[in-house]
């Protein structure tokens, strides 16, 4: 039985990632921003016999960060999943720069992963595993314009998540980025390419196998490593 964490956890592949630790008999801390709307996370943790709990935390919120992730106990985590994002502003705006959005993606997308994993950082250990949500949008192979927001802070995610990684290889912790697939969730639409059920399954016997060696590296959800 593992112990995992993960954030974003109130949709799409995190809440499916949820669903299928706590069906493997994993201890599941499911965090979210807002609870109250959290339904379907809601009606997992009702069903789980207290496997799966759901904790408040705003990822892009410092304060947010460590009250939620003290809400969680002093348990050792397994595998923390840093998933919880936003789009940002997906046109190209070279006229007019909604700097706040950007400021606000950058807070949730590039800052909060590491928030989130310095919070979780005392309850770390050798073995633990740190898996980030990254995209093929941060690759420099991605040949489209617009999602500056979005686009800036996923490739700041990798490289910053890397320097993670090197610093923290002699305890033993992996850390690691991936590319989930084109996804049927809300931000990827009905017409995606994978559901969110193949995802987080292949996600998570990923997170399982993912050696000390690798730690740092860039992958796609199947096991491919992804270009840069």
């Amino acid at each position: 039985m593992a112990t995992v964490a993960i954030t974003g956890a109130g949709r799409g592949i995190a809440l499916e990632l949820a669903r299928q630790h706590l069906a493997a008999g994993d201890h599941v801390f499911a965090l979210v921003r807002n609870p109250a709307k959290a339904d379907d996370l809601a009606a997992l943790a009702a069903g789980s016999g207290g496997k799966l709990t759901v904790h408040e935390m705003d990822v892009g919120k410092d304060a947010s960060v460590a009250s939620g992730a003290a809400s969680t106990g002093d348990e050792p985590i397994d595998i923390l999943y840093n998933v919880a994002g936003v789009t940002g502003e997906t046109r190209a705006q070279l006229d007019s720069v909604d700097w706040k959005d950007f400021d606000e993606t950058v807070e949730i997308m590039l800052k909060g992963p590491l928030r989130v994993l310095v919070a979780f950082l005392p309850r770390l250990r050798d073995g633990s595993k740190v898996i980030n949500f990254s995209s093929q949008l941060a690759a420099s192979t991605w040949p489209y314009g617009g999602f500056y927001p979005y686009v800036a802070t996923k490739a700041g995610l990798n490289r910053m998540m890397r320097s993670v990684a090197i610093d923290l290889k002699e305890r033993g912790i992996v850390v690691g980025v991936i590319h989930p697939g084109y996804v049927q969730t809300d931000m990827g639409g009905p017409d995606a390419e994978i559901t969110p059920q193949d995802s987080a399954a292949q996600i998570i016997e990923l997170a399982k196998g993912w050696k000390l060696e690798d730690t740092g590296n860039f992958y796609k959800w199947n096991g491919e490593e992804h270009a840069w």
